[in-house]
């Protein structure tokens, strides 16, 4: 007996690699871009309130965060897609565009769930190698771009190495990407740019038909285990990502609480500016060190370490912190606080 038959194309999916929870002997985690901080307390109060109501389905619409979004951000209801986390309204985008044959273009090294989404939905991922400095190299994805090309990810700024991309190159290269091709602006880190030569993607959605906006309230929210993200689109690109989705994926208490955030963003932003300051000093002692990194605009560092990847977290680990090693490549490290984020300094200082 064989059994049922499944897809060729699931066949060797890798499977995602989540940050490692510590274990043993560590007792901070670094690893995952989760904020430190926990949810606020208006938030918890309204979670408590709304714990009360899970014996029963949540809005499928999800029609209180969708008015709450475009309020906050001018946009029309209908230009809205709600999903689990940032990462679900991917997939739902890829499945509203994309098939077997078609090419699904993103730099490299990325969000590392962008191949595994492609490999589910049966299209073939494009990988254009990111510059020597981390970032993405724009001309040379231009060039990849073929007849087959379907949707493409720009993930600003860029997990894990950290660079966001700037207005002017931006536009240079939507301007040589053909409108039936949907540009997907990736922000899940928005919140903790910087840079003011970096454009808002709302003000490219306005202007481009063919660019779609991803963010989340996973990493400022501090929301990540509630699972809820949105996309702003086109009418009707958001129409197709709401059809693709799981029916009721964003649960009440990921709603009410994404709600309740957008309500406090004043204390929110006070919390992202402290991890901004963070970052600041972060970079400042690890390149007073003679690290060479990339400039960073998420809330996240990057260190090139290539081959001595896995050593520098096993050191980490070690020393109290779980850190993102990418084999043969580098180590991604989460800020946090001043006295978590020196544990994995000292590993940093030690002579190598």
């Amino acid at each position: 007996m064989t059994g049922p038959r499944l897809r060729q194309a699931i066949e060797g999916i890798p499977g995602y690699k989540p940050g490692r929870v510590p274990a043993g002997g560590a007792a901070f985690k670094l690893s995952s871009n989760e904020n430190p901080y926990p949810p606020l307390p208006a938030v918890l109060e309204v979670l408590a309130s709304a714990a009360e109501q899970i014996n029963r389905y949540p809005d499928l619409a999800a029609t209180a965060l969708v008015n709450a979004l475009s309020e906050r951000f001018g946009v029309p209801v209908g230009d809205i897609a709600t999903g689990t986390g940032s990462v679900g309204v991917a997939q739902q985008l890829l499945q509203a565009t994309t098939g077997p044959g078609d090419e699904v273009l993103f730099a490299w090294r990325s969000f590392e769930a962008y191949p595994i989404l492609v490999q589910i939905v049966g299209g073939t991922s494009v990988r254009v190698p990111l510059t020597p400095e981390g970032r993405h190299d724009l001309p040379a994805m231009a060039a990849a771009v073929t007849e087959r090309t379907r949707l493409i990810f720009l993930c600003s700024p860029n997990n894990p190495t950290g660079p966001a991309i700037r207005g002017a190159e931006l536009d240079a290269f939507l301007d040589a990407v053909p409108t039936d091709i949907l540009v997907v602006l990736d922000e899940a880190y928005r919140e903790f740019v910087t840079d003011p030569e970096v454009p808002d993607g709302l003000d490219l959605y306005r202007a481009r038909p063919n660019v779609a906006v991803l963010r989340t309230f996973s990493k400022a929210y501090g929301l990540a285990g509630l699972r809820v993200g949105y996309a702003i689109a086109p009418a009707r690109v958001a129409a197709a990502a709401r059809a693709c989705a799981v029916p009721f994926g964003v649960s009440t208490l990921a709603q009410a609480a994404a709600v309740a955030s957008l309500k406090a963003e004043d204390q929110l932003r006070a919390r992202v500016a402290d991890l901004v300051t963070e970052r600041a000093r972060v970079v400042g002692e690890l390149r007073a060190h003679g690290w060479v990194l990339p400039e960073t605009q998420g809330n996240f560092v990057w260190l090139p370490l290539g081959a001595g990847s896995m050593r520098f977290a096993s050191e980490c680990e070690v020393a109290g912190v779980m850190v993102r090693p990418f084999d043969l490549e580098g180590v991604r490290i989460t800020v946090a606080t001043a006295e978590i984020d020196d544990k994995f300094l000292a590993v940093a200082a030690r002579p190598r």
